[in-house]
């Protein structure tokens, strides 16, 4: 078993009964202190709590299956100062769950698991095994917890504000914060975590993706949390940008800030349900968005940030709101689609119930304000002590995410059978929606009625009621197809070309004719969403010229052409473009990504700024090609 060089001293080996030749079961019991590679033809098998430790790096390949014993308490945690690489494509996602999920996999003896990995089948379940915690070194505005102060954490932005993350147990490597805004901890793609958040005691329960003080040069896309005990993805600080993100069945809130998040998110599928029969906030679902500012709400950095199409279906029966604000929190939610919601679309919860204060405290802005605050405004309340522009810590610096509109808003979206009586009370009074109906100042459609052929997305079937034992009541959705219709079809605007967001001209996480959710996760697995629609799935790419030569100072168009089975054009792909970055100062292209057009098209202008050889790199899903380009004087 060749494989085991590349695993640390110290873990326990034992064959996998499976008929792939090699194939082994990996029992991972001490931590990663040395750069490790996991790779696809083993079974990796957390048995507690493993961390990487600062200096090492772990490397997950595409298709590697990580399936840790229901009940062991295995977790994995990436300490400060490590990092990650998950390396999962749409054919080969990477998955990290339980034994007992993969109990449910249709039998395949060429796999090491035993199982079919595109197989499964939904349970009721979670906390059968923990978590994927990140820890990285960007601001936090941890000063207090519980209305106490946190160590000798302040309220200005020093970068010496720490924390221990919650749910870990090794208070030497849980540490996380720092000064460093651009931190990088590695990069995820395509990653299924199932069937999580084990639950280290009261109130301390694991999230699906736990993300502390991640800087900005991390890169996550292409992640999905099915069934956990607590929050689906929770973020504490740093500046972490994320990216076709499928959030289902999560027993707490699915997506929640904390602490002076100022990053970016696009494309994220929230579908609340319930994964376990317990309370609400451990085992049926909570706020779709629950956002906090800061601890204390007066402390910086306050979280600022941007969400773009992001697609919210809740639970009618006993959700609670769509957007929770907290701690003076300034989110902007930008061509969304909100429906089926328990309670409020806009609830202004005041603070986090762990002692803090809320909106308005200590001079800052009220919450109706921060609704019509302009976003270059920034606090001056506990502000950097004497820093200077252009350093980590100054306004300027710390505050870039947003770059157009007011600190907090919601416009562009679409809000459907919100049907709760208190749905659109407090969006009214912000502006979202005016007397419970549309604003068209704001580009904003409430669609009246509950008709599903008037629905913003294709179909939703919901199963039978089921009511936990606390007496909330669920209905849990058993087959979606989330692809845009009627009112989510087109947006009035779109999302920047700003080399992270991809303008899409929809509202709602997917376009007309591709669900990225296919292949990769649990829910198509299990057979609970639907197939892309067009029919023509990506199968290879090709651009226009594989060598460009132009002159310095002028420009070039590109056409990069993705095709599916018998030469088909793939439309709605989105196809990104690389620079390498030695190659940077010599040309610059744009945009950086672009979706392909009804002929499987996408075009991009590349220009000459030094004399020189360079290479773009376009991706699309799993395909990729190479554009060489040359720069003459």
């Amino acid at each position: 078993m060749e494989n085991i060089t590349k695993i640390l001293c110290g873990v326990v080996v034992s064959l996998f009964i499976a008929g792939t030749a090699g194939a082994a079961t990996v029992k991972v019991t001490e931590n990663i202190s040395t750069s490790t590679t996991w790779t696809s033809d083993n079974v990796y098998r957390m048995e507690k709590q493993i961390f990487v430790l600062p200096g090492a790096t772990l490397t997950i390949e595409a298709g590697t299956v990580i399936a840790s014993t229901t009940g062991a308490g295995g977790s994995l945690a990436v300490a400060r100062g490590a990092k990650i690489f998950v390396n999962g494509t749409k054919d080969n996602p990477v998955i990290m769950t339980s034994t007992d999920d993969v109990a449910t996999w249709a039998k395949d003896a060429s796999h090491p698991s035993g199982g079919d990995p595109k197989t499964g089948k939904w349970r009721a379940g979670a906390n059968e095994w923990g978590n994927l915690t990140i820890m990285g070194k960007g601001l936090i505005s941890a000063s207090h917890f519980g209305g106490l102060q946190v160590g000798n954490n302040t309220k200005d932005p020093s970068g010496l504000n720490e924390k221990q993350m919650e749910g870990l147990t090794d208070p030497d490597f849980s540490l996380y914060g720092g000064k460093d805004d651009n931190d990088d901890s590695g990069s995820i793609s395509y990653l299924s975590l199932r069937y999580a958040g084990k639950v280290v005691g009261l109130g301390n329960e694991l999230n699906g993706l736990s993300l502390g003080g991640i800087g900005r040069e991390t890169d996550i896309s292409h992640v999905e949390i099915m069934n956990n005990v607590d929050d689906g993805i929770e973020i504490w600080g740093g500046t972490v940008n994320l990216k076709y993100i499928s959030i289902w069945n999560v027993g707490d809130d699915s997506f929640d800030i904390d602490q002076g998040w100022r990053g970016k998110a696009q494309f994220i599928l929230v579908v609340q349900g319930y994964s376990l029969d317990a309370k609400q906030g451990s085992g049926v679902g909570d706020n779709c968005f629950e956002t906090d500012g800061a601890e204390d709400s007066d402390a910086q950095p306050v979280t600022t940030s941007i969400i773009y199409n992001a697609t919210v279906i809740g639970n009618p029966i006993d959700g609670d709101h769509g957007t929770a604000w907290r701690d003076n929190a300034r989110v902007q939610y930008r061509n969304c689609i909100f429906m089926d919601l328990g309670e409020r679309l806009v609830k202004n919860d005041g603070n986090d119930g762990d002692g803090a204060n809320g909106y308005g405290f200590n001079g800052t802005l009220s919450f109706e304000d921060t609704w019509k605050t302009d976003y270059t405004v920034t606090s001056n309340i506990n502000p950097c002590i004497g820093c200077n522009e252009g350093e980590f810590n100054h306004a300027k610096t710390l505050y870039t995410t947003q770059t157009s509109g007011k600190l907090a808003e919601i416009t562009d979206s679409v809000f459907f059978r919100n049907l709760h009586t208190d749905a659109y009370s407090e969006s009214d009074t912000v502006g979202v929606t005016l007397s419970g109906g549309s604003n068209p100042d704001k580009n904003n459609v409430v669609i009246s009625g509950s008709d599903s052929s008037d629905a913003p997305i294709v179909s939703i079937t919901r199963g039978a009621l089921f009511t936990s034992s606390e007496g909330k009541g669920v209905l849990p959705i058993i087959s979606l197809d989330p692809l845009p219709a009627n009112e989510a079809l087109t947006s009035a605007g779109m999302a920047p070309d700003d080399g992270f967001f991809t303008p899409a001209q929809y509202r709602g996480a997917f376009s007309a004719t591709d669900n990225w959710l296919d292949g990769w996760t649990a829910s198509d697995a299990y057979g609970m969403t639907s197939t892309s629609s067009d029919g023509c799935d990506p199968e290879s790419m090709a651009s226009s010229t594989k060598v460009l030569k132009i002159s310095n100072g002028d420009s070039g168009d590109v056409t990069v052409s993705v095709v599916g089975k018998d030469a088909c054009p793939s439309e709605g792909v989105t196809v990104e473009a690389n620079i390498r970055k030695q190659h940077a100062k010599r040309i610059e292209i744009s945009p950086v990504s672009a979706e392909t057009d009804a002929n499987g098209n996408a075009v991009f202008t590349i220009t000459g700024k030094k004399k020189g050889s360079a290479k773009v790199t376009f991706e699309a899903e799993d395909l990729k090609t190479v554009l060489k380009v040359k720069v003459k004087k």
